[in-house]
């Protein structure tokens, strides 16, 4: 992978995240994420179906996206997982860098609805 496609994809706002089901189809999800350490650091609802299919199969693709979902660059193939509760602090840490405000009101809401406790972090493998 090119410096400037890596640089392309992580000037984005969000990465389009496919995770495989089981018939082998792959399920495509808007997300924001924060690259740190070599990685990227996604959040989501604990009981989403991104994160049900990440425990079964680690092979996802990544691809730069807007808001909706619509791809503005190539799929890339790596590897994610769900984090364990000691890693996730340094991807939230890595999301409230990258979002900052935005963050801490998606945080705010999440709060007030007892969602942040059972959100789920997921480390994306950066592509080389």
């Amino acid at each position: 992978m090119k410096q400037a496609d890596i640089e392309f994809l992580e000037g984005g706002s969000y990465l389009s995240l496919a995770t495989r089901k089981r018939s082998g189809d792959w399920v495509q999800t808007p997300v924001w994420f924060a690259p740190d350490q070599g990685s990227y650091y996604v959040f989501s609802a604990g009981d989403a179906g991104k994160v049900k299919r990440l425990r079964n199969f680690s092979e996802v693709r990544i691809a730069p996206c807007t808001m909706s979902g619509t791809l503005t660059g190539e799929w890339i193939d790596t590897a994610a997982e769900v984090l364990d509760a000691p890693a996730q602090e340094t991807a939230l840490q890595a999301l409230h860098r990258k979002y900052g405000w935005q963050m801490r009101i998606a945080d705010f809401f999440s709060n007030l609805t007892g969602k942040t406790r059972r959100r789920a972090y997921i480390r994306i493998d950066r592509p080389r």
